[in-house]
């Protein structure tokens, strides 16, 4: 295993997204649990959860309540539900789950935020889908300031949030475009790209993101696979994500999958390696899963990155 302990989203970190398999709910949760432990192993800094709601393939809905699930059986490393859907919920409400969740496993709890996409989240919460940007803007600099223990309302009083002036939560935010980067640089949080998006989007908006004066982490998010890459799930996987993107995010992503593959970890991360130089990036966040792969082949991908991949690119990160 890579020894290596960062503060969750740092600057540098390497983390693992997590996504649950078409299995029965208790076994979904065994197997996030199981592969969370195997990525704290391999020697991941931590590992990522995201939210959607209505059963949508690939998600679950709780991703703070599953976090806690994940940190009480991991040995080692941080969680961050990330991104949540800021927009569905008050942020005070938020703010207080996740303060608590940073005081019950201190320096273990990141958080991202986004405003979301899927129609389906908002009916289901009774929030207007046309309201979400409007309500995520006024959100976000509410919720920074309230996981960095400063907040005017008696949402001030709460007792984690009062801890969080000392021991602030480390935040990013879902970022695709100039706005959006120059508003999380100016409240101070780290920027999440999407997955999809090619290497010359995600260095336009690490550079305005730089100009705009932004310090924290700049993460890349890629699917990486050692070994012959799985052509067909990978686009399966493209079928479904095209099936509900919205159109500034399409115009983003170019006309390939951005799937980082090698025959072997080293030559893996060679190419991750330079797609996150020719990025401007930082800190990346990798995913494994895909539509159709068994929790057998992301078991076995999770090994595989341990014993070539992490060490070699953590490497040539410090370089």
């Amino acid at each position: 295993m890579t020894e290596f302990t960062a503060q969750p989203l740092a600057p540098g970190s390497i983390s693992l997204r997590l996504y649950p398999h078409d299995l029965a709910p208790h076994e979904q949760v065994d197997e996030l649990r199981t592969q969370a432990c195997l990525g704290a192993e391999a020697g991941y800094d931590g590992v990522m959860v995201s939210e959607h709601h209505a059963g949508f393939p690939g998600y679950l809905p709780n991703p703070i309540q599953l976090t806690q699930l994940l940190l009480a059986a991991m040995p080692r490393g941080w969680v961050a539900p990330c991104p949540l859907l800021l927009a569905l919920q008050p942020y005070a409400l938020i703010a207080e789950q996740l303060a608590w969740l940073a005081a019950a496993y201190p320096d273990r709890v990141g958080a991202g935020f986004a405003a979301g996409a899927l129609p389906v989240d908002f009916d289901l919460a009774e929030v207007p889908f046309d309201e979400i940007n409007d309500r995520f803007k006024a959100a976000l600099p509410r919720i920074v300031g309230a996981l960095r223990g400063h907040d005017e309302t008696p949402l001030g009083r709460d007792r984690a949030i009062i801890r969080c002036a000392e021991h602030p939560v480390p935040m990013v935010v879902a970022s695709q475009s100039g706005p959006a980067v120059r508003r999380a640089a100016g409240l101070g949080a780290g920027v999440l790209y999407d997955s999809l998006q090619t290497t010359e989007v995600s260095k336009r908006l690490s550079d305005a993101y730089d100009q705009a004066g932004g310090q924290a982490a700049k993460i890349l998010i890629r699917r990486v696979w050692i070994g012959e890459p799985p052509t067909e799930e990978m686009a399966a996987q493209m079928a479904h994500y095209r099936s509900y993107a919205p159109t500034h995010a399409l115009a983003n992503w170019g006309s390939g999958d951005q799937l980082i593959h090698g025959a072997t970890g080293r030559d893996a991360a060679d190419a991750l390696a330079r797609t996150l130089r020719e990025s401007n990036c930082d800190t990346v966040n990798i995913r494994v899963h895909l539509k159709g792969i068994s929790p057998t082949q992301v078991r076995d991908q999770i090994a595989l990155h341990g014993s070539d991949l992490l060490p070699r690119l953590r490497a040539l990160l410090a370089a």
